[in-house]
């Protein structure tokens, strides 16, 4: 384990096998690298895991940076000064922004990336500049009694006091001019226009309830980056490693291990990217053309595993694994071909993202009268980044042309016995069947998918 900052660097600790590769995690503003400590036993089963503290947060030197490029530099030399050329890395808000940085000016170290609660632009340059003038003025205090609101949902905030009081102190421990300089250096961040050019395998991941960094933020840095997924975990805000540390920690392994590449892709040249044109100016802005599809074939990835990842991402693993025992030896050929083609192809195709889908999904279950796999796949579109207010519209317009689902039973919702609620994904839906001559249900539907994934 190390301790330790040098001029230049950054304090970190490291956990984990020495003979492991490295994955650093980066902090969020505000706070410590122990945001981070309910990922390290999970984690350091695959990696060695590094975790550093920006200037002036958790007794780290007070030596303010102005950059988020200038802090993804001085990462860089404490990983050279560690030993390590090639890492993952994953970054909270703040962190992500370096994190960002990290895998525009040295995409050959970056092995894959992950963006937590994280934005191309956080917020406006006027907000964050404002924020540093009250510090000056004022100091911390009121920022870190504050902190709690913006970081944790209202569900999590009260059954946990005591994580309430850990993040309070937290924050109040920090330097107010490294704080300061923070604030300089995010209302100078805005990468909109530089996230076609990250070539890194990138999962973005949110909580379902952030409003730092809505689910909004998350759906532009998929859209932008051009191999990217996205996670929202429902209940959560935008602490989301503390909120739900089990549920971070599966996704972040997950992801590492699929798309972690030993040695970096060459790396093409990109052209200079255009400036970016504020909105509402979309038409001078030329459209993005859908990358080319490379279907499955004897050279390229393994469609299966592909295939269950995606469905254990969307449906969830208890789901996966009830409908894998379920299925009559006979039908093991179709389970398969199914898993190949349509999770492993279609579901990864590049022309539309998951979100989109999503979409498709349910209006075509709608449409098609394959109400038994609805609440699942209401689920997976929660899982997939859509919103219960977005469902609620599909449902809608769906209805308008497709006429309405029947009203669904409990157990659909809620898992069985256990309670567990829609978007949590730990218990697989009951079967039912449902008669056409039952009443119309789509305000049912409507009434659950409001409730589905507000609380933890």
């Amino acid at each position: 384990m190390s301790d330790e900052q040098s001029p230049k660097t950054l304090q970190h600790r490291i956990d984990g096998p020495q003979d492991a590769p490295v994955l650093v995690l980066g902090p969020s503003l505000g706070t410590t690298w122990h945001m981070w400590d309910r990922q390290i036993p999970e984690l350091t089963r695959q990696w060695r895991v590094l975790r550093y503290d920006l200037p002036g947060h958790g007794g780290a030197p007070a030596d303010p940076s102005i950059s988020t490029a200038d802090l993804a530099d001085r990462l860089l030399r404490t990983l050279d000064e560690a030993g390590v050329e090639r890492f993952g890395y994953a970054g909270c808000a703040f962190g992500g922004a370096i994190g960002t940085q990290l895998a525009l000016r040295a995409p050959q170290r970056v092995a894959s990336l992950a963006l937590v609660s994280s934005a191309a632009r956080f917020g406006t340059p006027d907000a964050w500049r404002q924020l540093g003038v009250v510090v000056r003025a004022n100091g911390l205090e009121q920022i870190a009694l504050s902190a709690p609101e913006r970081w944790f949902a209202p569900a999590f905030r009260e059954v946990q006091a005591a994580i309430v009081d850990w993040s309070v102190q937290m924050a109040r421990a920090v330097d107010p001019e490294c704080y300061i300089a923070a604030c300089e250096a995010l209302a100078a961040y805005d990468v909109r226009a530089e996230l076609g050019l990250i070539t890194v395998p990138t999962l973005v991941l949110g909580g379902a309830e952030d409003q730092v960094t809505p689910p909004a933020d998350a759906r532009a840095l998929v859209a932008g980056i051009p191999d990217a997924r996205l996670a929202v975990v429902p209940g959560a805000s935008h602490l989301v490693p503390v909120e739900q540390p089990a549920a971070v920690g599966e996704l972040l392994a997950r992801h590492f291990e699929a798309t972690w590449t030993e040695q970096p892709a060459a790396v093409a040249v990109p052209a200079q990217p255009a400036p970016f044109v504020p909105e509402p100016a979309p038409a001078a802005a030329p459209a993005r053309p859908a990358p080319q599809y490379q279907g499955g074939t004897a050279a390229g990835p393994d469609r299966y595993a592909e295939g269950d990842r995606t469905r254990r991402e969307l449906l969830g693993d208890a789901y996966v694994d009830r409908a894998a025992e379920e299925t009559e030896e006979a039908a093991g050929d179709f389970e398969d071909f199914v898993t190949r083609y349509a999770w492993g192809e279609v579901w990864n195709r590049p022309g539309l993202d998951r979100r989109t889908r999503s979409v498709i999904t349910l209006t075509a279950l709608v449409a098609g009268g394959h109400h038994t796999e609805l609440a699942a796949h209401t689920r997976a579109a929660l899982r997939g980044g859509l919103t219960p207010a977005e469902i609620e519209e599909v449902l809608l317009h769906t209805a308008v042309y497709c006429g309405c689902p029947p009203p669904p039973p409990p157990s659909r919702w809620r898992g069985g016995s256990s309670g567990r609620r829609l978007g949590h994904g730990s218990e697989p839906a009951r079967t039912a069947t449902w008669s056409p001559r039952q009443p119309i249900g789509i305000s049912t539907w409507i009434r659950r998918v409001r409730r589905a994934g507000p609380r933890p």
